[in-house]
């Protein structure tokens, strides 16, 4: 069975459209146990139809991202910087060409029987000077454009972006998908979000964006999904988000208020009491209900020691009630990647999920959190250290894959 590019009219009422692909005769994974995992693969370009072309001339970095998968193996996998196209070829392209072919140093052929993909806000034209440039960015790349003009336009879209769907998502799964009842929150307004933090213009204490336009704006800069999947340990809720990162911006720090209130709406989602602000895509409102079980997946771009971003939102997130008090998932690698001994550092560089180079040096920015209600067998960062077999496919991302492996 295949079902690709289904319209939202089928699928979620009205209200955005995605992209669900199955094939329950190859079903085939785990049955006692359940390893989720979350990946920022880096597979995007910064021209529309360009992570298709490149998937299509044998790209290296994709080959070391489809390692990974091989080595790890995991049931259900959030693939973060997916550029989402609606027609799911560069997924095809993907799943055929990479994680169906065994790759040197990976293991062997991995099949996703079941995906799901839903348009972001990532490259989306608001119309609006969202970042009070003096003008609108264009709607689209014009004849000479040149970085600055680029980025202009990147910053007026509703999540930066140079095209629709740049830096999307795609979640990859071995068991079914329950995608009539997937939630999305692309289109929630920020606003809506109570005590929200809305950015202020440090010169005059006033509100950065003028009241029409924070009306207006969204919160996620890609999504927020709710995709149910039905396992071998009952229905999960894959709840999978890539905040943006909390810099790039100015005083205002307007993107480090997004960041840090995108990990404030799985706050929301997952905790008690009425939410009829809480409405996605379609129309249903209310968080998470409270006796369903869920991992929260993503990017979140938010170190809860370390780096840049209000820590804040992100501790609380590891601190809720619903979510299981773990053991942090670790790796040899960290250790030993470029300002990994930077002064000043208070988290454990052995918890990292990214390499982002001496000045930096890693950080935990990848996530995969479980819900009470799970026992946690074993959890990881696949980052083995130099020399180590494996060592040599990690660097076709700057971000390391994370996993857990769940039972009942």
């Amino acid at each position: 069975m295949r079902l690709s590019a289904l319209s939202c009219c089928a699928l979620l009422a009205g209200c955005v459209q995605v992209n669900v692909h199955g094939d329950p005769d190859q079903y085939m994974t785990r049955t006692s146990t359940l390893r989720v995992a979350s990946y920022n693969a880096s597979l995007y370009s910064d021209e529309a139809g360009g992570l298709l072309r490149r998937l299509q001339s044998d790209d290296a970095d994709a080959r070391k991202v489809a390692a990974v998968l091989q080595r790890v193996r995991p049931d259900v996998v959030l693939v973060n910087e997916f550029d989402h196209d609606a027609s799911g070829r560069a997924a095809d392209a993907f799943q055929r060409g990479y994680l169906e072919v065994p790759q040197a140093g990976g293991g062997a052929a991995l099949r996703y029987p079941y995906r799901y993909m839903a348009p972001v806000n990532t490259g989306v034209p608001s119309g609006l000077d969202l970042d009070r440039s003096g003008h609108v960015g264009a709607a689209a790349p014009v004849p000479g454009e040149d970085a600055a003009a680029a980025r202009g336009r990147g910053n007026d879209a509703w999540g930066y972006g140079l095209h629709p769907g740049q830096y999307g998502m795609l979640l990859l799964s071995m068991h079914p998908i329950d995608a009539e009842a997937a939630r999305t929150f692309q289109l929630l307004p920020w606003s809506a979000l109570p005590g929200a933090a809305r950015p202020v213009d440090p010169d005059t204490g006033a509100p950065w964006h003028d009241d029409a336009t924070w009306a207006r704006l969204r919160l996620s800069s890609k999504s927020h999904w709710d995709v149910p999947v039905r396992t071998p340990l009952g229905t999960v809720h894959m709840l999978a988000s890539h905040p943006t990162p909390p810099v790039f911006d100015g005083p205002e720090d307007r993107n480090g208020a997004r960041n840090h209130d995108e990990i404030r709406l799985w706050n929301e989602y997952i905790g008690v009491g009425d939410k009829p602000w809480l409405c996605d895509d379609a129309g249903r409102c209310g968080g998470l209900a409270e006796e369903a079980r869920f991992v929260i997946l993503g990017d979140l771009n938010n170190d809860p020691a370390d780096g840049d971003g209000r820590h804040e939102a992100i501790v609380e997130l590891l601190q809720h009630p619903r979510v299981l008090r773990m053991a942090t998932p670790r790796s040899a690698g960290a250790a030993h990647a470029p300002g990994a001994d930077r002064p000043g550092r208070r988290g454990s560089v052995a918890h990292a999920t990214g390499d982002f180079g001496p000045r930096v040096g890693p950080l935990r920015l990848d996530y995969a959190l479980p819900s009470t209600g799970f026992r946690m067998l074993e959890s990881a960062v696949f980052w083995p250290a130099p020399g180590e077999d494996g060592a040599d496919i990690v660097d076709g991302s700057d971000h390391r894959l994370v996993w857990v492996d769940l039972a009942n």
